[in-house]
């Protein structure tokens, strides 16, 4: 299926999760923020948010700092 991720289009399975896209993107492990269609999608719901055809993906990296 397609979805969008920060703009570029992005193909890819049925039933993939947030989790599933971030470790394609090769992205785990790291300090992100996921909004998906406008909304904020906790880490803890990573594994079981299903994206749907069409959804727009934003991924910011969180940076730390004072």
């Amino acid at each position: 299926m397609q979805i969008t991720v920060n703009g570029e289009p992005q193909k890819v399975d049925d039933l993939t999760s947030v989790s599933d896209l971030l470790q394609t993107l090769k992205l785990t492990g790291k300090r992100l923020a996921i909004e998906i269609n406008e909304e904020i999608i906790p880490k803890s719901r990573h594994s079981q948010h299903q994206l749907q055809a069409g959804d727009q993906v934003e991924i910011v990296h969180a940076i730390g700092g004072g």
